[in-house]
């Protein structure tokens, strides 16, 4: 999908904000429960649209993307960063690379797992979130070379599952301090007017 375009610093795959946010993401709500769902909600913290995916059976509510099964990003961006909300239950996401080896791995974090645990094409970790919104950076380099004692090369999908509000997900080139980031890529958080003293 990105393969021939030009990387370099940021490189967006979603923003709640978009005209069409999910445009090249697929949609999936297999559960018959009608608690789940993936829609675009006003979060009320940031006072501003965002996207929420919930569900009590979080394998079977999911956004991914590329949204074909047959395509595959081609990012070489090596540092994934997810702007996500946490919602105290159960969630987890998948990125689907591709190494040095040619070789397709897979890395999955969730906020229930205890421990890290490595097969030869899965890595799955633990995932600690702070109350509210967070900003989760993941260094697909340097997770790709201790796992798997390779080089990382491309992301080929991303897949995100219940419970979490999303406010964008994008990859970069590397690991920027906040006051780096250009303004479109921070989580502005209303902050309360100061009375001038």
């Amino acid at each position: 999908m990105f393969r021939n375009t030009f990387q370099s610093g940021f490189l967006s795959i979603l923003y709640s904000l978009g005209n069409k946010p999910l445009q090249i993401w697929h949609t999936e709500t297999k559960s018959q429960n009608e608690e789940s769902h993936v829609s675009r909600v006003t979060d009320d913290d940031i006072k501003s649209p965002v996207i929420e995916i919930v569900s009590p059976d979080i394998t079977s509510t999911y956004v991914t993307c590329p949204s074909q099964l047959n395509r595959t990003l081609g990012i070489k961006l090596p540092i994934l960063v997810l702007v996500v909300k946490n919602f105290k239950k159960y969630f987890t996401f998948e990125v689907q690379i591709m190494d040095d080896k040619n070789i397709k791995r897979i890395f999955r974090a969730s906020n229930f797992q205890p421990t890290t645990r490595v097969k030869p094409y899965i890595c799955t970790m633990p995932l600690r979130m702070d109350e509210g919104w967070n900003q989760i950076q993941f260094n697909l380099a340097d997770f790709t070379r201790r796992a798997f004692n390779s080089n990382y090369v491309e992301t080929l999908r991303v897949q995100i599952h219940a419970n979490c509000r999303l406010r964008r997900v994008y990859f970069a080139d590397r690991v920027y301090a906040e006051d780096e980031l250009p303004p479109e890529m921070k989580l502005w958080l209303p902050e309360e007017k100061k009375k001038d003293g």
